[in-house]
């Protein structure tokens, strides 16, 4: 596939990560057996995991937008870059109890498509500014 297609999957992919949506549309936009890293250790992978995800994150309650963001895409590969803003339900974050509250950190996303499909996704994310800003950790 050319890189405006898996530009176009990834920015769909990326509309169900901001806002939630038809999460039946995961099976045409990610091969089935999907490696999603930046899930948490011992959620299942491919479709399952990805809509186990997105239905316990809530995104039609508890959405995320970009405040700003670049994509690239070179061949299968692509990247998404940038600031993204977001609303934390409260709870538990990697062992912090975080208190509920608007976060703005900066985040990366990767992407590795197969036959115009993610087959591969990755997140690096700024989770201290995060922890930081809700009050879930002080400086």
């Amino acid at each position: 596939m050319d890189t405006a297609h898996n530009k176009a999957v990834v920015a769909q992919f990326d509309e169900l990560l901001n806002s939630g949506g038809d999460l039946a549309i995961l099976d045409s936009l990610c091969t089935p057996d999907m490696v999603n890293h930046a899930l948490a250790a011992g959620r299942p992978q491919g479709w399952e995991g990805s809509r186990e995800f997105l239905r316990r994150a809530r995104r039609d309650m508890h959405g995320g937008r970009w405040v700003r963001s670049m994509v690239v895409a070179e061949g299968d590969m692509v990247v998404q870059f940038g600031t993204r803003e977001l609303t934390w339900p409260g709870g538990s974050f990697m062992g912090f109890e975080t208190p509920a509250g608007t976060t703005t950190r900066d985040v990366a996303f990767a992407y590795r498509l197969v036959d115009g499909r993610i087959a591969e996704r990755w997140a690096i994310r700024d989770d201290l500014t995060m922890l930081v800003q809700l009050g879930a950790l002080r400086r």
